[in-house]
């Protein structure tokens, strides 16, 4: 029983190192910078170490990475390897990641080209961190390196002009104060004036042109006597048109000017048939 109990925390001991070193790791790396003007320059990567010199990226050059995957010093082909590139000049830099095409024996490759960066990364003001990053399913520690290298971009002519807007993101926005239109405002007094003063000028010229035909004032008491509620409401409802014109050019709308003036026009209608059929009974009598 003691010999059992001594056994078991040394093989839990002994389990827990190997899954602690258990893990992937890459081997036999390079970094190529591929130029056809400049002639290639390659360079060994190492986890560890990154690169002392930056590397240049023209508008015609690639950057090659090739490699060999690892898991626990074993070759093996993992899950997912990228080479992760990263904005240096912005806090928390932009990433964009490129998957390595990988083999079963874990070699893996991956070639970028000034094309393929988006325009954020082209148009960086500083140059770009390089990472790599290799995972699988299972127990083992995924490797994620620090920065290995980074990468100036040489921008051509066409692209050089590119700006980088800053995406749209949705959040708390100022807040928007609408400038609403003044409601429309009545004409100028002057020319409300004007027209008043030449509606009122035509009355004496209706009466000048009354007496002119030989118009009979003496006959209003009688028109009144024969039908005195019909030429009441016909008068009445012709000032009170007037009335319901003058509140409508001044203060009311016109859904509030509407139903009054369909009332007023009913009422003068029915009292104005009336009134003017008892005068013109008068005329047919030979009265005027």
């Amino acid at each position: 029983m003691r010999l059992l109990t001594s056994i078991l925390p040394a093989l839990a001991l002994a389990a827990s190192g190997v899954s602690a070193a258990s893990s992937w790791a890459f081997s036999d790396a390079t970094v190529t910078r591929v130029s056809k003007t400049e002639g290639d320059v390659k360079q060994p990567l190492v986890a560890t170490t990154p690169l002392k010199s930056a590397l240049s990226l023209g508008a015609k050059d690639s950057i090659k990475i090739v490699l060999t995957a690892k898991e626990s010093g074993k070759a093996k082909r993992p899950h997912q390897a990228f080479l992760v590139l990263r904005e240096t000049a912005d806090t928390p830099g932009l990433d964009v990641h490129f998957p390595l095409t990988l083999k079963d024996n874990g070699k893996g490759v991956v070639e970028i080209a000034q094309k393929d960066l988006p325009v954020q990364h082209s148009v960086s003001s500083g140059p770009l961190s390089a990472r790599i990053v290799i995972g699988s399913f299972g127990a083992a520690q995924a490797l994620e390196t620090a920065g290995l290298f980074e990468i100036n971009v040489t921008l051509a002519d066409d692209r050089a002009a590119q700006k980088n807007d800053p995406p749209l993101r949705y959040g708390k926005r100022e807040e928007i104060v609408h400038q609403f239109r003044p409601p429309p405002q009545t004409p100028p007094k002057v020319i409300s004036i004007f027209f008043a003063l030449a509606v009122l000028a035509t009355f004496p010229a209706v009466l000048i042109a009354w007496a002119a035909l030989g118009g009979n004032v003496s006959d209003a008491a009688k028109s009144f006597s024969s039908a005195p509620l019909s030429h009441a409401l016909f008068f009445g409802s012709l000032v009170a048109m007037e009335g319901a014109l003058f509140l409508y050019h001044v203060q009311w709308r016109l859904f509030q000017f509407l139903p009054v003036a369909g009332v007023i026009s009913v009422v003068a209608f029915v009292s104005g048939s009336k009134a003017l059929g008892e005068i013109q009974g008068r005329r047919l009598a030979g009265q005027r």
